[in-house]
């Protein structure tokens, strides 16, 4: 990794420290989404998940909850800092993504939700991700889709965390990158998660009508157009 890979590292760990994590505290509440996709993933006691950008840890409590062994890593310090005064059990580091300080072949789930756009090298973070996952292992990825039709519209121009890094790709160029890591992309479905109160509550009350059509259309708008799209990968040598 060069200099200025480097120091980009250190102004996005900067950001998840003092501006994305800085009021985040722990949160043990059950969390519906992350309910359903441990079950279609079919996570149980013998699951041993990694997540990387694992962040506060809410994904992994579900995990957790249903017995599996789980291990995070993020850039923040502060998210790692939650994750170990959350959980008695489970390994927790503060670091790259592009360097795991995990053993090869260690777990047989590796997800990424909602990050990989924000990555230094995405690609060397995938491989790392297989290096460290058994032959047979799962890899769910969550990215942002550059032809999400609120975006193309112009209604949308992306999270605050472009202050930091945000790389948003067409969902073919996601496939290409996946191919590049040597990962086949065997299923990709919706996110939903922000069909909910919660979420449409979010922000101003005037602001809340459109966020409420928006939650909507995504339950109804194809693939091709939806804000955020899951992958479900596997190692290439296996298919």
């Amino acid at each position: 990794m060069d200099v200025n890979e480097h120091q980009e590292l250190s102004d996005i760990k900067k950001f998840y420290d003092s501006v994305y994590y800085k009021d985040k505290t722990t949160d043990t509440s059950e969390n519906r989404h992350y309910q359903n996709l441990a079950t279609k993933l079919g996570i149980n006691t013998e699951t041993e998940i990694l997540d990387v950008a694992c962040g506060s840890g809410e994904w992994l409590l579900a995990c957790s909850q249903r017995g599996a062994k789980i291990a995070g890593i993020d850039l923040s310090e502060k998210a790692i800092d939650i994750c170990r005064s959350t959980f008695k059990n489970g390994e927790f580091l503060a670091q790259a993504a592009e360097n795991l300080p995990f053993r090869t072949d260690q777990f047989n789930i590796v997800s990424c939700l909602g990050s990989l756009e924000h990555f230094v090298d995405p690609v060397k973070a995938l491989k790392e991700m297989r290096r460290v996952a058994s032959q047979d292992a799962q890899f769910v990825v969550l990215v942002p889709n550059a032809d999400f039709l609120t975006r193309k519209l112009k209604l949308f121009r992306g999270t605050y965390q472009v202050d930091a890094k945000e790389h948003v790709r067409t969902l073919p160029a996601w496939n290409d990158l996946f191919t590049e890591a040597g990962l086949t992309v065997t299923d990709r479905w919706k996110d939903l998660h922000i069909v909910s109160i919660k979420w449409v509550k979010l922000g101003p009350w005037y602001a809340w009508p459109f966020r409420a059509l928006q939650a909507i259309l995504l339950t109804i708008w194809p693939l091709k157009w939806q804000y955020q799209v899951y992958h479900l990968c596997h190692n290439t040598n296996n298919h």
